[in-house]
């Protein structure tokens, strides 16, 4: 799957190939059906053109060169090995604005278990000093109308929702500047040292 720039804003699986090396990683939670459709459905509501393109996600880690394909994806693996499934609860909206023009459903419950996800990620071969502090949210307007955006933090107002994350999705960002999955990060599972990258 191929997806925007946008897919990863950090505040803003085919196999692993061996010419990764350098590229950009992003990690991020998916948001599943039939929530994902109807997130997508009031994104496009509101005006947003990227609706359509852009999955409904939680960004975990955006934008973050690797050096070392294979290291960087074992540590992502091993990262949620030692990760349980916990429950994301999502309920009213915020926003970025005037900083950012971006509004977003608030992570309720699953907070604290986004943001420690996200420190242990980005560590070891992702570790880096991000721009922004993180601050788990799920899109749903960007880089709207004023118009728009007011809409769309006024109309998700009392919106309630909640998933169970089980597993992460592991990006790459293509010279396009398109995102790939690259694999399905499930939490629980023993990472295997001796797995050598497929061609």
């Amino acid at each position: 799957m191929e997806i925007s720039p946008d897919h990863l804003d950090g505040a803003t699986a085919a196999p692993l190939g061996h010419g990764s090396s350098g590229n950009s990683v992003g990690v991020t939670i998916t948001i599943p059906e039939p929530l994902a459709g109807a997130l997508e459905s009031w994104r496009a509501s509101f005006g947003d053109p990227m609706a359509t393109v852009v999955p409904p996600h939680i960004t975990l880690i955006t934008t973050t060169p690797a050096s070392d394909w294979p290291a960087m994806a074992q540590h992502v693996r091993a990262v949620a090995s030692r990760q349980h499934p916990f429950l994301v609860r999502l309920r009213s909206t915020g926003s970025f604005r005037p900083v950012s023009p971006v509004v977003y459903l608030k992570v309720d419950e699953g907070f604290d278990e986004c943001v420690r996800l996200h420190e242990e990620l980005q560590s070891g071969p992702l570790e880096r000093a991000p721009e922004f502090p993180f601050h788990p949210h799920v899109t749903v307007a960007h880089d709207v109308s004023d118009a728009g955006m007011d809409a769309a933090e006024q109309q998700l107002e009392t919106f309630r929702a909640s998933f169970e994350v089980r597993s992460v999705g592991l990006y790459e960002q293509l010279p396009s500047g398109l995102w790939k999955q690259r694999e399905e990060v499930h939490f629980g599972q023993v990472p295997d040292r001796s797995e050598a990258p497929a061609g």
